[in-house]
């Protein structure tokens, strides 16, 4: 099925039929009521209003347009997905890798172990890369990085790109001026209503985490050097 599948239209799993009627009424009613598009990087997306996690109280009513559209641009690149996120919300065809989902066609293993016998051009990481090593038992915070060092090393073809949304675990490096990623656009949440707008690190830099929803969030890019080029 092809990624410009109606992925708004998919009916949340286990719920009772008044459950799942009294939701979609909430989230028709505020789809009704908001704005309706957001611009990232030059380009106009709709706010996504989905029955998983109630995209439209969190980050992931803005996350999941600019990753599907990154699909849509590569349909034919080999990509490869950290966690299993995209497939909550639309059908996708491409490599998954998540150390603790179990799913049909998910690669349930460690990433800083994973080494694919064909390398990847993109890879895709929505809020998943600051908790590897983070959300283990011992924690071990420095496999981000280890991480971070891997794809590029063991999973991604000379001028592949990985693309990542993050939230607050990756402050520190930002404060620090570590940041592993040569692209970024930061994103804040400037209303109860989900709004989010294009940002910058000062603006950004001492926005506070919520228990459910994040207020502000980073999408970066990190691309391989090319072979033949400097």
């Amino acid at each position: 099925m092809p990624y410009t599948y109606d992925y708004t239209s998919a009916a949340a799993v286990d719920e009772s039929a008044s459950r799942r009627y009294w939701r979609f009424a909430t989230m028709t009613l505020t789809r009704w009521t908001r704005t309706k598009t957001f611009v990232f990087n030059g380009r106009t997306y709709l706010y996504l209003y989905h029955f998983c996690n109630k995209t439209w109280k969190n980050e992931r009513g803005v996350e999941i347009p600019i990753f599907r559209e990154l699909l849509l641009r590569h349909q034919e690149a080999r990509i490869l997905g950290l966690s299993n996120v995209l497939s909550h919300y639309f059908p996708i065809h491409h490599d998954v890798v998540d150390k603790y989902e179990v799913a049909p066609g998910v690669i349930n293993q460690d990433i800083v172990e994973y080494a694919p016998v064909e390398r990847y051009d993109l890879t895709l990481s929505i809020s998943t890369l600051e908790h590897v090593g983070w959300d283990e038992t011992p924690r071990e915070p420095a496999k981000m990085l280890q991480a971070i060092e891997h794809l590029p090393n063991q999973c991604l073809t000379p001028c592949g790109q990985i693309v990542a949304s993050y939230n607050d675990f990756f402050d520190g490096l930002l404060r620090d001026g570590k940041s592993p990623f040569t692209q970024q656009h930061f994103r804040k949440r400037v209303s109860k209503r989900n709004y989010w707008m294009e940002s910058d690190w000062e603006q950004c830099r001492d926005v506070p985490y919520g228990r459910f929803v994040a207020h502000a969030i980073v999408i970066g890019t990190i691309r391989t050097v090319c072979a033949g080029r400097a």
